[in-house]
């Protein structure tokens, strides 16, 4: 799914915009983050190194502030009647979702970020460790390691590991 995200979006923004700011905006986005900003940049042939560091920044970018303050942008909307529902049904999603990084709190934050399966990521992980109280100073540097490792899985499939050693 991320793949067909990402080669829309990079279809519908190509020769409009930068292949390394398409990349980046990709990376900002939920759902498709750093796997869908990879597999746009290898599509637009982006080299891997300058590829990894635009697209981890971009991932990286709005986690602080969903850490900081995604309960109270979650309350303004909840006065919206046809967006509480949509935002009750996130917070139930995130909250099952949670209760696997839950058990094992830093670990289980870091495996729910790192391992890249659909429905796991920064943005996912960043609620989760919201919603169990996991303190900023503590939540944001497993979720950047998190992030770090599944960049690097992502990479070896999507630039194949001899292009992650440079051949």
């Amino acid at each position: 799914m991320s793949e067909t995200i990402a080669e829309y979006i990079v279809g519908a923004l190509g020769g409009k915009l930068s292949a390394e700011l398409i990349a980046f905006i990709v990376s900002l986005l939920p759902i498709l983050e750093l796997r869908g900003g990879l597999i746009a940049a290898k599509l637009m042939e982006i080299g891997f190194l300058k590829a990894f560091v635009i697209c981890y920044v971009g991932n990286m970018l709005p986690i602080p502030f969903i850490l900081l303050f995604i309960r109270k942008i979650f309350a303004l909307l909840k006065k919206i009647p046809k967006v509480e529902n949509l935002i009750n049904k996130l917070e139930a999603r995130s909250i099952r979702k949670a209760d696997k990084v839950k058990k094992y709190r830093l670990w289980g934050l870091f495996f729910f970020v790192a391992i890249p399966l659909p429905g796991t990521g920064a943005w996912t992980g960043a609620l989760a460790a919201d919603l169990l109280d996991i303190r900023i100073s503590h939540s944001l540097p497993v979720i950047a390691a998190g992030v770090l490792v599944a960049g690097l899985i992502i990479s070896a499939l999507s630039y194949g590991l001899f292009g992650l050693l440079g051949f």
